[in-house]
This record gives C-alpha cells, structure tokens and sequence, in this order.
C-alpha cells in the first residue's frame, strides 16, 4: 500500500467556471466496496476535451463540485490485489470509457457502452456528466477500475515520455477522430469532408490521411483553425463565407459530393454563412446528408445529448433535432454515432505513433499547460484557440 500524498484536481464549479482545488486522494474502493481490480494512477498528462466544455458552457446538467477529466496517461503507484498483469512504475494511456470486460457488450468490442458501470444507462467515463459518477483525471491522481482490462502499457517506460504529447492523445481524441473516419467508411483514395477544426476534427483530418484518403476537406469557422487544418495537407472551407456547400466542394474537387463525411461538432453547431453566429444544431447533419454520395457513410463521433438546457428550442432541450432524415433514406446513408470504443483502436494508433507513422500532436497543435493554468486553458479552448491543452499536473514532460 502507497501513502497518501495531497491532491488537487480541475473541478467545476458552475456555467463558465472552473477552479483548481484540494480533493481526496483516491482510494481502491468503488463506494464502500474495496476495488481490488483497480490501480491507483499518477497523472502524468491529462487533456482538456471539447465535451468537457460542453458541461463548462453550462450545456449539460453537469452538478458543481464534479472533478473533471476523462482523457488520462499516467504511472501505476498501486495495485489492487486482483491486478496481475500490471505492476507499479507502469506507464499506461487509460481508455475515457470505462469498462468492466465482463459484460455482453465488453465482450463484443463495445466498450462504450459497458452495462455494467453506470447504473443509469449503458456506458461511463471519468469526471462526466450521468457517466457514472466517476471522478475525473484532470487531477494529480486517480482511481482506475478494472484495470487488467481498460489499461494500455507502453512497451518502453523511457520512450513513453520522450513521445508523450503525441501518446496522450490515445485516451480519446485520436481514437475517437480515427473511428470516426473508420465509420464513415475512410480508406485509400476517399475523398472526405471533417465539419469542424477543433482537436477531434483535426485529429480525424490526421486520421484520415493515416488511412489513405486522396483528399481531406475540413470546415470551420474559426482562421486559426483553418490554417491548423492546412498545415499537415488538408483542403479547407471557411463556413462564415457564403455560398452552397456543393458548390465549395465542386471547386476543390470536381465533383459535389464526398465519399465520407465525419462530424466533428455535434449538438453546439452554428448555421453558416451570414449566419453562422446561430446555434442550428442539426446543421451538421443535414449537410452530411447533403453532400455525401448515395451509398456513402457518415461518422458522427461529435457529442450529442439527452438534455441541453442551454438550447434555443424547447425539442433540442431534449436533444430532438429537426433533420432531414427522408433524404439520408433516399441516398442510403449509413450514420454511425455513439462514443469511440477507444480500446479497438489505441494499442494499433499507438504502434503508428512509436513507430513514427504519424505526427499526432503537432497536427492537434498540443500545448502543454501547468495544473495552476487550467481555468486559462478551459478560457482559452472556448475562445476557439487552435490548440489541444494538455496539464502537466506534476512537471513531468520535458518543453
């Protein structure tokens, strides 16, 4: 058994506010009962992610006081008794979804939707809202359940940190960009359109390149984002501009329609052109099943919700949008939604990266931040900073 040392974690504290402060040190329990299935984790990254500012906006009904954190690299200190295969010094990536490897779903790959560690619904993640009340990564340390399981052990501890901004990103956003191309059908010579530049558009951008694509169109609203996009090969479409969106893809490509479309934005969208300052949050949608071919697939690994009290309609409050649902059935549209089963992908993506097949973290442009600079950080995200924020919570990675 380790001693306890301080803690400190990112907590929310309120729409637009989060602040850093003083938490428990965790324990190998799951409530009363002792979880000697689990490691005890010290963080060395923790990322900030765009679905932890949908709760931040005040988006979600995410309660005050919530440590928050999902995407999680860290060092074992402890083990629970059950854990055989890991041991402390282990330098592991921790899967956002938490699963328990047990049940129907687990067994079949579907690690998102675990059945078994959430009891309101199928699926759990750390530091999330109604996923399960876990507590949250964006701390010093952290309680992991299941551990055999859900961890990925970096082969070479020393290599692990000499390559850890780009390994970070095994925790959801690359796997999650690279499912979504995955399902919406990416392979060699697509041609495909990313909606949206934030870290998970940009990460799906590298992820298509990764698979073969011949041409990776992404669209923004945001210049530095754009300019993110267009620096690892990528075609771009400012969406403030004007102007059909056939007509912007015939320019680029000579044709009106891609092969593959993966949204990237989810249920915050905003119209485009002159009015792109409006929420219209099946705009993504119904442009997916605008400018897809007949026949093509659509990933949708951008985050919509149950509840949105911040909507600007009664029916998106409870997340029905007014899609165009009857043209998608006509061009025999296949939309894949749902939350990345990271654990399909991470061990593959992170061979891709130790073996220098892909620049992940210079395409999302990570920017290591202190654990003091977190409310900077979640300030500077949603002002649309072309960055992925990552906290050093311990001064472990090397400028």
């Amino acid at each position: 058994m380790t001693s306890h040392f301080d803690n400190r974690g990112v907590v929310y504290k309120g729409p637009g506010e989060v602040a850093v402060e003083s938490i428990a040190f965790p324990e190998l329990a799951i409530g009363k009962r002792k979880c000697n299935h689990g490691v005890i984790l010290r963080v060395l990254t923790t990322n900030i992610c765009g679905s932890d500012q949908h709760m931040v906006r005040g988006r979600t009904t995410a309660e005050a006081g919530l440590v928050l954190g999902h995407e999680i690299t860290g060092q074992i200190i402890e083990c629970g008794s059950d854990v055989e295969f890991l041991h402390p010094g282990d330098v592991v990536s921790v899967p956002f979804n938490i699963a328990c490897g047990r049940c129907r779903n687990c067994k079949e790959g579907n690690t998102g939707i675990c059945l078994n560690v959430n009891p309101s619904r199928p699926g759990a993640a750390y530091g999330y809202v109604d996923m399960g009340g876990w507590v949250g990564g964006q701390a010093e340390y952290v309680m992991v359940p299941y551990a055999d399981f859900n961890l990925l052990k970096f082969p070479d501890p020393e290599q692990a940190m000499e390559k850890i901004k780009d390994l970070t990103l095994l925790s959801d956003i690359f796997p999650t960009g690279f499912h979504g191309c995955v399902t919406a059908g990416v392979g060699p010579g697509s041609t495909v359109y990313i909606a949206g530049a934030g870290p998970v558009g940009l990460a799906a951008a590298a992820a298509a390149h990764l698979l073969g694509a011949a041409c990776v169109i992404v669209g923004d609203m945001v210049t530095d984002r754009l300019n993110q996009a267009k620096s690892f090969g990528c075609e771009t479409i400012d969406l403030r501009e004007e102007g059909d969106m056939a007509d912007k893809l015939e320019v680029i490509l000579g044709e009106r329609e891609v092969d593959a479309f993966v949204d990237c934005v989810g249920f915050e969208a905003h119209a485009c052109g002159c009015n792109h300052g409006q929420e219209a949050p099946a705009t993504v949608l119904n442009s997916a099943m605008q400018i897809t071919r007949a026949g093509g697939q659509i990933g949708i690994p951008g985050l919509y919700v149950t509840e949105d009290p911040g909507a600007t309609d009664d029916a998106a409050k409870v997340g029905a949008l007014s899609m165009r649902f009857g043209l998608g059935w006509a061009k025999s549209h296949s939309f894949h939604t749902g939350q990345c089963p990271v654990m399909k992908y991470h061990r593959p993506l992170m061979q891709a990266i130790l073996f220098d097949k892909v620049k992940i973290a210079d395409a999302v442009n990570v920017q290591m931040i202190t654990m003091d600079q977190a409310p900077e950080g979640y300030a500077d995200f949603d002002g649309g900073a072309a960055k992925k924020f990552v906290i050093d919570p311990h001064g472990s990675v090397k400028a």
